[in-house]
């Protein structure tokens, strides 16, 4: 958990410094700042959270069905390749949104409270309970369907509100 926490907030660092360049360059007339602005923005957006918590669910029900070796094979090269990409897209946009309250003042409560974040809480929480939830046979059946409906939810429902 402190690899994560570190993470976290030295990529929010990095990306905070990144639009803040962008953002004094475009202050100062450059297009290349509005340019650089734009695409930190692209990056940080809070609806890729949607499609990496379906694959992420979809290799947790494969890890709850599958024999120990094999779910440690889709553990390391699926699911914390996953997690660790939610962590760094989430303080990507923790980064620019610092950055632009920083220099342009500019409201960004509505930007923080975005459901869409829920999805980040949804995998970082399955992911540190994911060795309880294999050591229980009667959670792990119960997480096969949760996972299962999850991830139908996350490629199929378009969550429009």
């Amino acid at each position: 958990m402190s690899k994560a926490l570190t993470s976290l907030a030295l990529v929010a660092i990095l990306t905070a410094l990144l639009m803040a360049l962008s953002l004094a360059v475009a202050r100062h007339g450059y297009p290349y700042g509005a340019i650089g602005a734009k695409r930190l923005d692209d990056v940080a957006d809070a609806g890729t959270f949607i499609p990496l918590a379906s694959v992420y669910f979809f290799s947790a029900l494969l890890m709850m069905i599958l024999p120990i070796r094999a779910a440690s094979v889709v553990l390391t090269n699926a699911a914390d390749a996953i997690f660790w990409t939610v962590i760094v897209l989430f303080a990507a946009i923790i980064g620019c949104l610092a950055a632009r309250w920083a220099f342009d003042r500019g409201n960004i409560l509505p930007a923080l409270l975005n459901w869409r974040f829920l999805f980040v809480a949804a995998v970082v929480g399955c992911h540190l309970f994911m060795n309880e939830l294999r050591r229980n046979i009667l959670l792990r059946s119960l997480f096969f369907v949760v996972f299962a409906a999850a991830t139908l939810a996350c490629l199929f429902w378009s969550f429009a509100i």
